[in-house]
């Protein structure tokens, strides 16, 4: 199976291509830090309209660098939230038109999920159950993972994240 993976839940644009056989045949990304620098963390709005000019150069990009066809793929995942929601949405309107028209199916990915099952794209994935800290731009959480699609949060923090902590102290 061959997917085209879209990732728009925050300030930058990723695309890739993965194949369960090869792998990771491809990857995009398109980073908008210095376009939020001057106001101390990322706009939404701002955001989106990034998304909006980068999503299909990034995804011919991948596609070509990955010598893949859209003949070649099976599907389509994007990334359906959590995140800023006009980045989300230009992520997963693309993502569903362009399923709709290649007639592929469409996945939408929980983004924390995406970070959480990560490791088992490695060489030797940890085996379940295993406990995962998440720690990203917005969310901190300690997760206990029993296996796919199922996990228990044990923890998160309750203010800001250590991720939108760090973010920060970079710009």
């Amino acid at each position: 199976m061959r997917v085209l993976g879209i990732e728009t839940s925050c300030d930058e644009t990723g695309i890739a291509v993965y194949d369960e056989q090869q792998g990771l045949l491809s990857h995009a990304l398109y980073s908008q830090v210095k376009l939020h620098a001057d106001y101390g963390g990322v706009v939404p709005e701002l955001a989106s309209r990034d998304h909006v000019r980068k999503i299909v150069p990034l995804i011919r990009q991948a596609l070509a660098d990955a010598n893949t066809r859209i003949e070649d793929l099976d599907g389509i995942a994007y990334t359906k939230g959590p995140g800023l929601i006009g980045a989300l949405l230009v992520g997963a309107c693309v993502g569903r038109a362009l399923a709709f028209s290649w007639d592929k199916p469409a996945v939408g990915v929980h983004h924390m999920e995406g970070h959480l099952l990560a490791p088992m794209l490695e060489d030797n994935p940890p085996e379940f159950p295993f406990i995962a800290l998440l720690v990203s731009g917005g969310h901190t959480m300690l997760v206990d993972v029993k296996g796919i699609g199922r996990y228990e949060v044990m923890g998160e923090s309750v203010d800001d994240a250590a991720g939108e902590s760090f973010d920060k102290m970079q710009n």
